[in-house]
């Protein structure tokens, strides 16, 4: 197939980009470089400066690629960021995502897998979370993936759309070629490698307090290997009816043990200092990820974290600046 990659330069996208080209797929990769990075980019993929914001800009890449489907990565993606400047937020994700999908309806491109957010369950009744759990968006970016999920029911019903939402947990680890390199670093898994780097003296536990065994947070960390395979087996399903999925590891990790763990993968001592609980933090994030598996046949082959940290560790090891 052809695919288009909205955000292929970012961290998820250029995993998808290399994952899709050694799939045999033919890809454009389609970014801004306001937040990725054009070393990023798979040699095998052609490249599209442009922003999504100017909808002639991505008509005219997907009349001349004419691509079968969309993966569509790029947003501005900080929820702290998002509660500062809603704007960025429910004004330009939601703008870039409809101006995508006006161009994709104008070229006949009827299939998108859509890059969402455990951001839309900032209140879960229940763990782990299911799709039919309540939404509650816990930011404006949360609530701008979700109103592009909306987007696409109403054009599956009014145009015919073929499409699947997939809803990530904590995207972490490493490919060979590919790693997370954000400025600003605010990933839990990058930030405790760059103390081990000695790039920075030590890293802050927010909160030691809350109701789990260690007293800190919870979260579901999936590889981002496993999420690129679960969207390509989501692109295959779409024939048979549109998707939405949760996609995590279906088990949790505290803040320490991810420390414990990155400190027997580096063999390095992390510096850890206390703060204060951050407001909005929940206790514990866990995903279900039972129906991904069941009508996908997804398995995640990365279940263990220190697992997924040493394939973060290989690739931060080699490239300690980052793609600079």
């Amino acid at each position: 197939m052809k695919i288009l990659i909205t955000g292929g330069a970012g961290y998820i996208g250029s995993v998808a980009t290399e994952m899709l080209l050694q799939a045999g797929h033919a890809v454009l990769v389609f970014d801004n470089l306001q937040q990725g990075h054009e070393a990023a980019v798979e040699p095998g993929a052609r490249f599209v400066r442009g922003d999504l914001r100017d909808y002639d800009s991505i008509a005219a890449a997907m009349r001349d690629f004419t691509p079968d489907a969309v993966m569509h990565f790029a947003a501005n993606s900080l929820v702290g960021e998002s509660m500062r400047d809603p704007f960025a937020y429910l004004g330009d994700n939601v703008v870039a995502g409809l101006n995508l999908l006006r161009a994709m309806d104008a070229h006949r491109v009827k299939r998108i897998i859509l890059s969402s957010t455990a951001n839309l369950f900032a209140d879960p009744l229940r763990l782990p979370i299911a799709e039919d759990e309540r939404i509650v968006p816990g930011s404006p970016y949360g609530e701008s993936k979700a109103i592009i999920e909306r987007f696409l029911h109403w054009l599956a019903v009014t145009r015919g759309f073929r499409y699947a939402c997939l809803r990530y947990f904590n995207a972490a680890g490493a490919t060979e070629r590919h790693g997370e390199d954000h400025n600003p670093e605010l990933h839990l898994i990058p930030l405790v490698l760059q103390v081990a780097l000695g790039q920075r003296d030590h890293i802050s536990i927010f909160g030691d307090d809350y109701p789990t065994p260690d007293g800190t947070c919870i979260r579901d960390y999936v590889h981002v290997q496993d999420l690129i395979a679960a969207h390509i087996l989501a692109l295959g399903a779409l024939e048979t009816g549109n998707r939405i999925y949760n996609l995590g590891n279906g088990q949790g990790f505290s803040v320490r043990e991810v420390i414990a763990a990155a400190e027997v993968v580096t063999g390095r001592k992390i510096t850890v200092k206390l703060a204060p609980r951050r407001p909005g933090d929940p206790a514990r994030l866990v995903a279900s990820s039972d129906k991904a598996r069941r009508e996908l046949g997804w398995n995640p082959r990365y279940t263990e974290i220190r697992t997924i940290i040493q394939t973060a560790w290989s690739w931060h090891s080699r490239h300690p600046k980052g793609y600079g």
